[in-house]
C-alpha cells in the first residue's frame, strides 16, 4: 500500500466548528431526510460515483462477502452486484427508513436473493467475527459518533489479511482533485459538493488518514478515488 502511516492523531484534532457541527448531526439520517436522500442518490453524478467506486472496492475483493456499512439507499450493493456478480453482498444502515429505501431500490432491481440488508449502527454490527472478506462505507464515517468503536467493529467481523476501505469527502479536497470532477459532472454540481463538504462534520486528509490511532488496525493508506477519500485499512494476520 501506498504513503503507509502509523496512526497517532486523536478526533479531537477536528476544529471547534466541526466539533460543534458534529455534536448535533444525526448518525441515522431520519424521515424525510431519507427520502430526500434517496431522490438525489439516483441522479447521474451519484450512479457514476457508485460505479467508479465498486470499480475500485472489486479491485480489492470479487468474491465472498462484502459489507456495506450505512448502505444508504444501497446503491453501491447494486452496482457492486453489476460489476462483480459472484459476490455476497450485505448491507448495514442505522435509519431503518433508509433501509426501507434501499430494500425497495433492491427489489425493483430484482436482485433481493443477491443483496441483505437490515438495521444495523456501525459500533455493533450484527455479525460474527471474521465473516466478511471486504468491509466498505461510502460517506458514512463522518456520522458515526463514536468512530473507534466503529472500527474496531469492523476489524471484528473482517477476515484475516483482508481490507477495509472507507470512503469519504474530505474537506481539504485539493482543487486538482475537484477540477477533474469539474470536467466530468460540471461545475455546478462539484460547487454545491464544496458547499456540502464545508457544512458536514468531514475530516481534513490528515484527520481522516490518522483517525484509527486507537483501534486494532496497525497501518494504512489514503488516496483519492475520483472525488472521495479512501482510507485502506487491512487487517493483519495474526502470528
Amino acid at each position: 500500500m501506498k504513503n503507509t502511516v502509523q496512526f497517532k492523531l486523536p478526533v479531537e484534532r477536528l476544529s471547534q466548528f466541526r466539533r460543534f457541527i458534529k455534536k448535533f448531526h444525526p448518525e441515522a439520517i431520519p424521515w424525510p431526510g431519507s427520502v430526500f436522500y434517496n431522490k438525489i442518490s439516483q441522479t447521474s453524478i451519484f450512479q457514476q460515483n457508485y460505479k467508479e467506486l465498486a470499480k475500485d472496492i472489486t479491485g480489492y475483493c470479487d468474491t465472498g462477502r462484502i459489507l456495506d456499512v450505512g448502505t444508504g439507499p444501497g446503491w453501491l450493493l447494486i452496482h457492486l452486484h453489476r460489476s462483480s456478480p459472484l459476490l455476497r453482498l450485505y448491507g448495514i444502515d442505522a435509519s431503518s427508513s433508509m433501509v426501507e429505501k434501499a430494500l425497495k431500490n433492491i427489489l425493483e432491481q430484482r436482485l433481493s436473493g443477491e443483496i441483505d440488508v437490515e438495521v444495523g449502527s456501525a459500533d455493533q454490527i450484527p455479525y460474527d467475527d471474521n465473516f466478511f472478506d471486504c468491509v466498505v462505507s461510502t460517506g458514512s464515517l463522518h456520522h458515526w459518533k463514536d468512530p473507534v468503536a466503529a472500527i474496531n467493529e469492523i476489524y471484528r467481523v473482517l477476515k484475516p489479511d483482508q481490507y477495509a476501505l472507507l470512503y469519504d469527502i474530505a474537506s481539504d479536497t485539493p482543487r486538482s482533485v475537484l477540477d477533474e470532477a469539474g470536467r466530468s459532472f460540471g461545475r455546478m454540481r462539484v460547487f454545491l459538493l464544496w458547499i456540502h463538504a464545508f457544512m458536514e462534520p468531514f475530516y481534513s486528509q490528515e484527520q481522516f488518514s490518522l483517525l484509527p490511532s486507537d483501534t486494532l488496525f496497525i497501518h494504512g493508506s489514503a488516496e483519492f478515488v475520483g472525488v472521495m477519500y479512501c482510507l485502506v485499512l487491512q487487517k493483519q494476520l495474526v502470528a
